[in-house]
């Protein structure tokens, strides 16, 4: 049987998104497009070769409508008769588009195939997609759930409630993803992932002097009496400091089967060894991230044990401190470089920003397995494992 491995794996900085954020002057097209050229530029292959590119975007609308991927492509000088298309599963949809690379891949469908995914919140901002008074759920939906569904961040708030998920648990979490991620910053251990752009060298939203006395003071990001009304265990406890920020950026990997690798020369980084995805509650439309790890494990034939490192996205910290409580997995293991609250989080670009993230840690510490997964809108979740090579 085939096997499907990541022989590159590159992102863009990430900035903030917002018009005066360091990327925000760039066409969402340019950033996908930069990574792509890096991509066969550190690589050296032939982007003739390539067999398709699948990205991700969430808000597929404006400047990030008509197939962005396919358009990321012509400009970054790909061949015409290389493909494209763009996928949308909400914050994992280029994780999604790395799964489909590697199953095409592995089923023999392609040699040689790109994931990425991008999203510019600074141009295009979320919810871009739904104009006002438009409903994207449907009278069906409304009527499975009469009391209507939630935005994420009160999801996020019902989380800490259930787990009893302090504010002072979430703080602390934060602040160690600024540390670590300006740690790795400081270590030089992006040098080989992060394609500089346009000047800018660096994740724009670290900040290496986050304290807890600092996000202590920040007030509830999500306050609403309505909801309070409806949903009276809420704390209120999810503040900007404790939840990712919005950004923009870009991110691309490099699949291929290791008779291919060897073939071309390239140098294998990991193997997409086992995916899962799963559906969860729409309410807690977080917590996906539980079964699929369990899910994904069982096909892994793997024990969490088993796992030297993990990448749990940091939507919100009470998301990856209840996954943590019900998986008991180290949280030394997890996010090793920092995660998205400390890099950020373009949404599009987020799955293969960690996947990149994640074999280069790999590589660095020497990890046997690792294990990846995001909590989407919906009340889904991607998983995968990946094994060093």
């Amino acid at each position: 049987m085939r096997d499907a491995v990541i022989v590159e794996a590159v992102r863009t900085p990430i900035g903030k998104g917002r018009p005066n954020g360091s990327l925000a002057h760039i066409h969402p097209v340019e950033l996908l497009a930069h990574t792509l050229r890096t991509l066969v530029e550190r690589s050296g292959v032939d982007p003739a070769l390539i067999d398709d590119v699948i990205g991700g975007t969430v808000d597929q609308v404006g400047e990030q409508a008509m197939n962005t991927t396919r358009y990321a492509v012509l400009s970054a000088g790909f061949p015409e008769s290389v493909p494209a298309t763009t996928v949308d599963r909400q914050c994992g949809s280029s994780q999604q588009a790395v799964h489909f690379a590697a199953q095409g891949v592995i089923s023999g469908a392609y040699d040689l195939v790109v994931a990425c995914g991008v999203e510019s919140m600074s141009r295009v901002p979320m919810w871009s997609n739904v104009p006002e008074g438009k409903d994207p759920f449907g009278p069906g939906v409304a009527e499975r759930y009469p009391e209507r569904l939630i935005p994420q961040g009160i999801s996020a708030e019902l989380i800490a409630a259930k787990w009893s998920i302090s504010r002072e648990q979430m703080d602390a979490f934060a602040v160690e993803s600024h540390r670590k991620a300006a740690a790795a910053w400081e270590n030089g251990l992006f040098a080989d992932e992060v394609a500089p752009l346009d000047g800018v060298t660096g994740d724009e939203c670290v900040r290496p002097g986050s304290s807890t006395e600092v996000l202590a003071g920040l007030k509830p990001a999500y306050y609403d009496p309505a909801f309070g009304e409806r949903f009276p265990q809420i704390d209120w406890n999810v503040t900007a400091g404790n939840a990712s920020p919005v950004n923009d950026g870009a991110s691309a990997v490099l699949i291929t089967s290791s008779e291919t690798a060897a073939r071309l020369g390239l140098r294998p980084l990991a193997r997409l060894h086992s995916f899962a995805v799963t559906g969860s509650d729409p309410l807690l439309m977080l917590t996906g991230v539980v079964p699929a790890t369990e899910k994904v494990l069982r096909k892994a034939s793997l024990t969490l044990d088993d796992i030297d490192l993990f990448e749990v996205n940091e939507a919100f910290s009470s998301v990856v401190l209840a996954w943590r409580q019900e998986t008991g997995a180290d949280l030394s293991k997890v996010n090793v470089h920092g995660g998205a609250i400390a890099i950020g989080h373009p949404l599009g670009a987020s799955g293969a920003r960690l996947t990149t993230t994640l074999v280069h840690a790999m590589r660095a510490r020497g990890a046997r397995y690792a294990l990846q997964t995001m909590c989407e809108a919906g009340g889904l979740a991607n998983a995968m494992v990946l094994e060093g090579l």
